[in-house]
């Protein structure tokens, strides 16, 4: 059981003030570690990378089973005052415990050795909120990757993470890499390009319809507020747009890249669709 008295109580300790540098990029950047708060996110960062946890007093007794993971992984554990929580936290309302974990993304290299069927590459993203919300969809429709180019948001922004609820730590993530370099490196494994685009030439339900979803994809998706470039939209093999059945001016980044996703997983999953790239070489 822990002990009822914090060890931390003061938010000028070197370790409070070393955790709270890491709402910063540069600081994430340098010391290649980034904080993750909340139970669901340092759960599932206790085999992915955790170093180091702070928790309160009740939360730590709360989620036992949280903190004795994150021993058993060799974390150190910190029992901090609420005070202590609250000056290391992003958030409004801290939820009593917040990690440090090591940086985990993926060389792209390593994503295209592994010849994914499913990948969503975020293009010029800027929303962290956006970003870690669309990881999270690509992890609920079994995509195999994502990778952000390096116009796009910092893939550990306090708030991405939250976002992903967890996601960023289940599938391989590639940051940093240039959209022409992304394209042709998926293109050579064998992967068709889609991007999508409310403006886009091809509908979705006819590309459902065709048939030509079942294959290994990789969905570009734009940014916020602008959507792609034209640029970006020439590198693809076809540009998709969602159809709007109803009286809605537009679908936001997150739920047009959620229906896109699933639309590709169930065409990979259906009879003829693809299993592995590989089997339709």
């Amino acid at each position: 059981m822990p002990s009822a008295t914090p060890e931390l109580i003061s938010p000028r300790s070197p370790r409070v003030s070393a955790a709270r540098r890491l709402a910063k990029r540069n600081f994430r950047g340098k010391e290649r570690l980034f904080l993750a708060e909340g139970p669901q996110a340092v759960r599932e960062a206790a085999g992915h990378g955790l170093t180091e946890l702070f928790a309160t007093v009740e939360v730590a007794e709360r989620y036992a089973d949280i903190i004795g993971e994150a021993r058993a992984v060799g974390a150190r554990v910190h029992l901090a005052s609420e005070d202590v929580i609250a000056d290391i936290s992003t958030t409004v309302t801290p939820q009593g415990l917040v990690g440090i974990c090591r940086f985990l993304d993926t060389p792209f290299e390593e994503i295209l050795a592994a010849r994914p069927k499913l990948v969503a590459v975020l293009a010029n993203v800027r929303d962290p909120g956006n970003a870690g919300t669309v990881l999270r969809c690509a992890d609920a429709a079994g995509a195999e990757a994502v990778v952000l180019t390096d116009a796009s948001v910092d893939l550990y922004n306090p708030k991405a993470v939250r976002a992903s609820v967890g996601s960023l730590f289940h599938l391989p993530v590639a940051v940093g890499v240039p959209v022409e370099e992304a394209v042709e490196g998926l293109r050579r494994a064998g992967v068709r390009i889609l991007a999508a685009d409310g403006a886009g030439t091809d509908d979705l339900d006819d590309e459902l319809d065709q048939g030509t979803m079942g294959g290994p994809t990789a969905w570009v998706f734009g940014n916020e507020a602008w959507g792609l470039p034209e640029e970006t939209r020439a590198l693809a093999d076809a540009v998709v747009r969602v159809p709007i059945h109803g009286k809605a001016e537009s679908l936001n980044l997150a739920t047009a890249a959620a229906v896109c996703l699933y639309a590709s997983a169930r065409a990979q999953r259906a009879r003829g669709g693809c299993r592995s790239v590989t089997e339709n070489q």
